[in-house]
């Protein structure tokens, strides 16, 4: 009976991660290039009472005798699928269809990956983040600049007063990860390198795997609500039972204790 009450305990703290990942989900369903976060757990050490196959008498058991210990949150893995698009017509938001990262610089100097193509432009007329944080390859619009267009490959042209042709500005790359979940997540829509992730590959849009851009086009939080709602429905009913099987353990000592009155 102590087993089951420390076994449904870790029951309960399971679920309890559960629902704190499922709230950021929830919380986080506006926020531009959000992935949901999805949690994996283990089953913990058994107690073996019996180890199936070992001898007994003259005969071989083909079963054995196990109790496992619990749960634990093994991981949580971000899910890079991609996220709805909205339009809103300002010429510097920019989405990526298909995958990669876009690379920027923080304020220390390392850099940085996100899928927020909401940029805008600082007083010295830099491509930075909604933090000020430089966009890499460093792109500069000049002042007197009418108009600006990012093409699908990245190519960042100006529309200057009396001139015919667009000037270029620079070009956007894109990073691509062999495991975009080993990511770190930084907050503020950033992304950090870590040994799992592996290291970024830099190409331009539509090359070695990356997506294309579309100027004028955001994209949304890929959190379904509905299915958010399911899984925190899930992980409270998961977290009473637990309660219940504490509770149900709690009796069965009380009756026990009872018994030597």
């Amino acid at each position: 009976m102590i087993r089951a009450l420390r076994t449904a305990a870790t029951g309960m703290a399971a679920q309890q991660i559960n629902l704190d990942t499922t709230a950021n989900n929830l919380a986080n369903v506006n926020t531009t290039g959000f992935k949901r976060t999805r949690i994996d757990f283990q089953d913990l050490m058994y107690q073996y009472m019996r180890v199936a196959g070992s001898p007994s008498q003259d005969r071989q058991n083909p079963t054995g005798l196990q109790v496992g210990l619990g749960v634990r949150a093994a991981a949580t893995q971000k899910i890079f699928s991609q996220g709805l698009f909205e339009q809103t017509e300002n010429p510097l938001d920019v989405v990526i269809e298909g995958e990669g990262f876009f690379q920027v610089t923080t304020p220390d100097g390392a850099l940085a990956y996100t899928r927020d193509g909401a940029f805008k432009r600082d007083s010295t007329g830099s491509l930075v983040t909604a933090e000020g944080y430089l966009v890499e390859p460093a792109i500069t619009i000049p002042a007197e600049a009418t108009s600006v267009s990012i093409a699908s490959d990245g190519t960042v042209s100006a529309q200057m007063p009396n001139t015919s042709e667009p000037s270029p500005l620079g070009k956007l790359t894109l990073a691509r990860f062999a495991n975009p979940a080993g990511l770190i997540s930084l907050g503020k829509n950033l992304h950090q390198v870590s040994g799992a992730s592996g290291q970024p590959v830099v190409s331009a849009p539509g090359s070695q795997g990356t997506g294309t851009l579309s100027q004028g086009f955001l994209e949304k939080s890929n959190v379904s609500v509905v299915e958010e709602m399911v899984n925190l429905i899930t992980a409270q009913r998961a977290y009473e039972v637990n309660a219940k099987v504490i509770q149900g353990a709690d009796r069965m000592l009380e009756v026990a204790s009872g018994l030597m009155r």
